[in-house]
């Protein structure tokens, strides 16, 4: 069966893309709780951040053996079991009766939600042709951004109306359901396409000389290049998904007296910003004809837009806040050209690992990042709020200096802008 040409690739873009919506819907969510928990648990702020941490530790650690092991022995089985895994630790997370069984659960998402990116990208490039290949990448990046979105102000209002439990066992019940789905549509199916189709051919064997892991590992670790798109990851997702998956909302109800919906909606406004940052910028960068100069460009607005953070003592007037979140967020989205440079300067038996090392930058922030703001903020629980706020907000800027550090040591073979054009 010619994948790239059969109609049922769309089916199987739909059914991955919402796995990818579902998952990562729950990868922010139980920010939206962090002071039910507190109350509910009796807990820290530190054990807050250490939920969320544990969380993307465990999707950081794993994005360079799933790359590995996908290229090896295909997606399918890994996104399928992604899934799944993910299901059982949001009902886990659901029924928790105290905090040790909480950790267990954002453990067991952390390590489904690992699988998805990864082998997304090798789906997509198997059933896709490549000039059909980067604008889905783009979709993929905004399906992610509204898997966010409805982890905002939807999925708080749904949490405001029944309690917590109730919306995240039946999100778990979900993937659950939604892995056996995947199994049909990227397992079965197929199966039974290529039998009616070619009933009497055999099934071949390729032999396939595959390189050692280790020297594939060795050749990336020691490239520059493959070093600089790690950070650039680093700099512009782990700081904004770290921040709303743990201390946005918290942030909005302590500093400007919001309820929790409304402080959700400060999510809502940097998915929107999320959305829009990755068609816009992949068009940008193709009209200028240089995707590093516009990488630049990116990492210095989410860096000035941390920095005033700062500027106003954490505390910035609404208007503001709003534009602030909006362009953290946009910078999120446009972190797609990540996976793009990716593409166009490695192999293609690269593609996969030197994608879960850039993957592994941002989450390795995202993992840093709560934890710390939540030691700071314990820090000074006995002063005035704010203050802890605003000297939480330093980790953001100098994670956003070391992503800008990386987008300088981009290396781009730059094309000629009709070539681009023709594209």
């Amino acid at each position: 069966m010619d994948k790239q040409a059969s109609k049922y690739r769309w089916i199987v873009f739909a059914s991955v893309l919402t796995a990818y919506l579902l998952i990562v819907s729950q990868r922010t969510a139980p920010g939206l709780i962090s002071y039910q928990l507190m109350k509910d648990f009796s807990v820290t702020a530190s054990t807050i951040g250490l939920l969320t941490s544990i969380q993307f530790f465990a999707y950081a650690s794993l994005q360079i053996p799933i790359g590995i092991l996908s290229d090896r022995f295909g997606p399918n089985i890994f996104l399928i079991g992604g899934t799944l895994l993910t299901g059982i630790g949001t009902l886990i997370y659901s029924i928790a009766p105290n905090e040790s069984f909480l950790l267990l659960a954002r453990l067991l998402v952390g390590i489904g939600d690992a699988t998805i990116w990864v082998n997304l990208v090798l789906i997509l490039s198997m059933w896709f042709k490549v000039n059909e290949y980067v604008g889905l990448l783009g979709i993929a990046g905004m399906t992610g951004s509204l898997g966010f979105l409805m982890a905002s102000v939807p999925f708080s209002i749904w949490i405001s109306l029944t309690g917590w439990r109730i919306p995240f066992f039946s999100m778990g019940i979900i993937l659950c359901f939604w892995a056996v789905l995947l199994y049909f549509v990227l397992v079965i199916r197929p199966r039974y396409m290529e039998k009616v189709q070619s009933p009497d051919k055999p099934i071949e064997k390729l032999n396939i000389i595959r390189e050692n892991p280790i020297v594939i590992l060795r050749r990336v670790f020691s490239d520059p290049h493959a070093w600089a798109t790690f950070f650039c990851h680093f700099g512009v997702v782990g700081t904004y998904i770290g921040f709303i998956g743990s201390w946005a909302v918290p942030f909005g109800m302590d500093m400007y007296d919001m309820s929790r919906s409304d402080a959700s909606q400060l999510i809502m406004i940097g998915l929107i910003g999320a959305i829009i940052g990755a068609p816009l910028t992949s068009w940008f960068s193709f009209r200028i004809g240089s995707i590093k100069r516009t990488y630049i460009i990116v990492h210095v607005i989410v860096l000035i837009s941390w920095v005033s953070f700062l500027l106003f003592s954490g505390n910035p007037p609404y208007y503001v806040l709003v534009v602030l979140f909006f362009l953290i967020g946009y910078g999120s989205g446009a972190s797609a050209l990540t996976f793009v440079i990716v593409r166009k300067s490695f192999k293609q038996n690269e593609v996969g690992v030197v994608s879960g090392f850039a993957n592994t930058g941002g989450f390795l922030s995202a993992v840093l990042l709560p934890s710390m703001f939540g030691k700071v903020l314990d820090h000074f629980h006995l002063v005035d709020i704010s203050v802890g706020y605003n000297y939480g907000f330093i980790i953001p800027v100098v994670f956003s200096l070391i992503g800008l550090t990386g987008a300088l040591f981009l290396m781009e073979k730059r094309l000629p802008k009709m070539q681009l054009n023709n594209k």
